[in-house]
């Protein structure tokens, strides 16, 4: 996997295909292949242009994603915090659960029978 996103470097890793672009636009879009598919052959990973009815416009547009989803896929994850309370702050919130139970059955009316 090539980690350099480096658009001179990205362009020996990356092969084009061009083809027409679908939607609204007529003959303009119709007529020309000026839709951009970009491959990143190391991972394979794939993009495609079709905004602009400028072929150049479309590539440069693949190629700034491409570089996106390959910087994102180069990102560091981060490391998962902990949330599991450990053994004593689970003793320490038992106890004292038990002492306001306590607190609460003292304030209760004594019934004499």
């Amino acid at each position: 996997m090539s980690k350099n996103t480096d658009k001179n470097a990205l362009l020996k890793d990356v092969r084009f295909q061009t083809m027409r672009g679908s939607g609204p636009g007529g003959q303009h879009r119709n007529k020309v292949e000026t839709a951009v598919r970009a491959t990143h052959i190391p991972t394979g990973i794939a993009v495609i242009a079709t905004e602009h009815r400028s072929q150049h416009r479309n590539k440069q547009l693949a190629l700034e994603r491409l570089q996106n989803r390959l910087n994102e896929r180069n990102k560091k994850r981060k490391p998962r915090i902990k949330t599991r309370p450990n053994r004593s702050s689970i003793e320490k919130r038992l106890e004292k659960k038990r002492q306001r139970a306590e607190k609460k059955r003292q304030r209760q009316r004594v019934v004499n029978n």
